[in-house]
């Protein structure tokens, strides 16, 4: 019998991140404050792509569409919000999700599981996720807690359980 693993992903379900974006157009069309301010928020190829006639309202737009994020349960790690900009007459702000775990953070989750973690435990990057590995399931049960509680700058999910 092979060792218990899990598979530690970062992944943004496409579906949920949709219907928060639509969520957020309709509250943005029916609040008074954005009213002729041309605000909106749309697709724009694998991005969002927030627009308003000025800074403060495409901060306002932001701040809308993130609450939106968090009640559809997705964490606000997981957007790369860029810096608001001009752009002819209107501001514009781009939002990316992340997906996938890079090589750099892939290594600081291993690096935490290495140091903290239990120490039968082994992690291995495979690509954008990492398998955990251990005789024990226990102490796979331990090392996501650890990772739950360690403060990270990505969104960790912990797929097939085994």
């Amino acid at each position: 019998m092979a060792d218990p693993t899990f598979d530690i992903v970062s992944k943004v379900d496409k579906m949920e991140a949709d219907n928060a974006l639509h969520q957020a157009q309709k509250e943005i069309a029916q609040r008074y404050d954005f009213k002729n301010v041309g605000a909106e928020v749309d697709w724009s190829g694998e991005k969002l792509l927030l627009k308003a006639s000025s800074e403060d309202r495409v901060k306002a737009v932001l701040e809308v569409l993130e609450a939106k994020f968090i009640k559809r349960g997705i964490s606000l790690r997981s957007l790369d919000t860029g810096d608001p900009y001009a752009s002819g007459k209107e501001y514009r702000i781009d939002v990316s999700l992340k997906n996938g775990i890079s090589s750099e953070d892939a290594k600081k989750v291993s690096k935490v599981i290495r140091d903290e973690g239990p120490k039968s435990v082994k992690a291995q990057i495979q690509g954008d996720e990492l398998r955990v590995t251990s005789k024990s399931r226990d102490d796979l049960q331990s090392t996501m807690a650890l990772l739950k509680g360690a403060d990270l700058d990505i969104d960790l999910q912990f797929v097939n359980f085994r």
